[in-house]
């Protein structure tokens, strides 16, 4: 069993930087798992963000923050980072980091088994 817990969330001005935190907890460290990060902007679904896979550490952005958010992780904190760069009005959401080890793509909520409560970001123009 894994608890995630994400934290960095905020109110910044586009332009702004911002690095959020997804710590892990729980008898499986997290480089037991591939690694995503999620949004849901206000009145939408979930998309995917970026993921981070457990084997070769291959990383995968959306179309949309690709070039300004970078997935990380530190298996020694049992942490997975998401640093975004260059924010924009949309990127606004609810931020959602998850773990799992699925049989589907690593862009697809499916894949995941655990996920955190979620982070708030807001970013003005």
């Amino acid at each position: 069993q894994v608890q995630l817990v994400e934290s960095g969330g905020g109110l910044v001005q586009a332009g702004d930087s911002l690095r959020l935190s997804c710590a892990a907890s729980g008898r499986t460290f997290i480089s037991s798992y591939a690694v995503g990060w999620f949004r849901q902007p206000p009145g939408k679904e979930r998309e995917f963000v970026a993921a981070l896979t457990w084997i070769g550490s291959a990383t995968y952005y959306a179309d949309s923050v690709k070039g300004r958010f970078t997935i990380s992780r530190d298996n020694a904190k049992n942490t997975v980072y998401l640093q975004m760069n260059s924010l924009k009005p949309e990127d606004t959401a609810v931020y959602y980091c998850a773990a799992g080890g699925g049989t589907t793509n690593v862009e697809l909520t499916t894949f995941y088994r655990y996920w955190g409560q979620g982070t708030q970001v807001t970013v003005s123009s």
